[in-house]
């Protein structure tokens, strides 16, 4: 039951394929990437919904990754999209409200020496979605949803209609600061192509969440998200692909640790990063 943000790092990679369209990609790690188990035997779920409350309330420590394929090219793009950032539950007016902010992101490709990147400063341009989040008891065990709460990066308007596909839309931002409209995407092949993309999107994310006995929230990520490639440095970039979430659930998984307050930059959570959550995904090479 968490968000993702991720994230929006996915349906733009359409383009790798025309450089690297011969080569064949690797392939899906196995599901689910983690297994999180519901805390240790001794431990016990809170009895009502006040003593959840009090347990879920906090600041916390936010991992996830979204898993993506592009199946319109000529061959498979596959993609993992890991988030890093932060998640506060809080009370206001007797509702359970969650606060969702991403310092960081890690795009993975499935293709050798391809390479995207996502500058910090456009990861952290997205704005904090707030919305109010429900909890219930299913089977003894207390579980968190949270609802889609659109919101737009790289453009102004209304979150709640479709997302914009003109180039020179006047709504046009520059939220990461560079220059260029929308947010940068840097991108490379081995060591002969360098280029970017500015990409606009309208984020749409829900996830499903499992309160663990040992306080940790873990669950899945719901992407519906949109994007248009506004611009590029180089003509072969600026093109649409059609990336869409891959239907495992177990493919795409959040993880909440609460954690100190205090902590709440990018390099305070890695300093921490190995001791509360896994390694990150990697895609690997198919056996003969």
């Amino acid at each position: 039951m968490f968000q993702k943000s991720r994230w929006f790092y996915s349906g733009f990679l359409a383009f790798l394929l025309i450089l690297i369209s011969c080569s064949r990609p690797l392939e899906w790690p196995e599901s689910p990437l983690y297994v999180f188990e519901l805390g240790e035997p001794d431990t016990t779920q809170p009895a009502d919904l006040k003593s959840a409350l009090d347990k879920i309330v906090g600041h916390y420590a936010h991992y996830d990754v979204v898993a993506y394929e592009d199946t319109t090219t000529r061959t498979t793009m596959r993609t993992f999209i890991v988030s890093y950032g932060f998640t506060d539950f809080y009370l206001e007016d007797g509702k359970l409200m969650q606060s969702d902010r991403f310092v960081h992101a890690e795009q993975k490709l499935s293709r050798k020496n391809a390479e995207s990147v996502f500058r910090d400063e456009a990861v952290q341009a997205i704005k904090p979605r707030v919305r109010e989040v429900e909890l219930f008891r299913k089977d003894e065990i207390w579980h968190i949803y949270s609802p889609e709460s659109p919101c737009l990066l790289g453009i102004e308007g209304d979150p709640m209609k479709p997302l914009s596909t003109d180039p020179n839309d006047p709504n046009l931002t520059d939220p990461d600061k560079d220059g260029h409209p929308g947010v940068t995407v840097q991108i490379s092949v081995g060591k002969f192509f360098r280029g970017e993309i500015y990409i606009i999107r309208r984020e749409i994310f829900s996830n499903y969440m499992t309160l663990n006995n040992n306080g940790i929230l873990s669950g899945y990520v719901i992407d519906r998200s949109e994007q248009f490639v506004v611009g590029a440095s180089k003509k072969i970039l600026n093109q649409e692909s059609h990336n869409y979430q891959h239907n495992d659930k177990g493919l795409s998984p959040v993880l909440l640790v609460k954690v100190d307050p205090d902590i709440d930059t990018y390099d305070e959570l890695m300093q921490i990063r190995d001791e509360i959550f896994p390694k990150e995904p990697e895609f690997y090479s198919k056996k003969k």
